[in-house]
């Protein structure tokens, strides 16, 4: 049967152990090579090469290095044999997705292991306030900060904060932790008997929904209160 030698080497046409998006399919991303993902992307090779052995050639002109990879611009990238502008174009964008993740990494997020540390992450939205302001810090299990969020704002003398508002933010955020605070414009760093109430449900709330509530701050200015660093909770 004549063979169009023209024609490209489609992921079809493979053999089933050398189809990278079946092995993806049953076995994970995991189990792939740098190859297979990069042939996944381009989706075909040549009319004498597969999508992987194009991809394998691309890495080998970067001494397998994804990092000198991602330096390579579309011109450069279409001097591969196999690579093409749309081609080109499509392992940018997948590298560039990666770089976008990787400075949301969760690690990059501050962590939080005092109290002064959750002040810090607080008192620029709270310091200088004519009104009181209820806000909430979301942690993962490394008590690192998911989240910031205003939960709810009062008048001069008090606000309202509700547990059912908070513990839904956290189960949104999948938060491990959380830690609140709200400020007083007054200066009196005091904590009422409502402040107290409303941390003890909160405490009391966490633990049915494996949410541990870390602290509540009171806010005053460039000073705070910390109900856990003062045993109050």
């Amino acid at each position: 049967m004549h063979v169009n030698e023209s024609k490209p080497l489609g992921i079809k046409s493979w053999s089933p152990e050398d189809r990278p998006r079946e092995k993806l399919m049953t076995k994970g991303t995991a189990a792939l090579s740098e190859a297979e993902l990069i042939a996944i992307l381009i989706g075909s090779g040549t009319a004498a090469l597969s999508a992987v052995e194009v991809a394998r050639r691309l890495l080998q002109s970067v001494n397998h290095n994804l990092h000198e990879l991602a330096r390579l611009s579309v011109k450069d990238l279409t001097k591969a044999k196999g690579i093409g502008e749309a081609k080109a174009i499509t392992i940018i964008a997948a590298l560039e997705l990666g770089r976008r993740r990787k400075e949301q990494d969760p690690e990059s997020k501050p962590k939080i292991a005092s109290s002064k540390d959750a002040f810090q992450q607080l008192q620029g939205d709270l310091m200088d306030l004519p009104k009181e302001e209820f806000w909430v810090l979301l942690l993962n299990r490394a008590n690192r900060v998911i989240k910031k969020k205003r939960v709810s704002e009062g008048g001069v003398s008090g606000t309202v904060a509700d547990p059912k508002i908070i513990f839904k933010l956290a189960l949104e955020e999948l938060a491990s932790g959380l830690i609140v605070a709200h400020n007083h414009p007054s200066g009196n760093l005091t904590a009422s008997q409502s402040d107290l109430d409303l941390t003890r449900k909160l405490k009391e709330a966490g633990k049915f929904l494996e949410i541990q509530l870390l602290d509540h701050l009171i806010v005053s200015g460039t000073r705070y209160l910390s109900l856990a660093d003062e045993g109050m909770m």
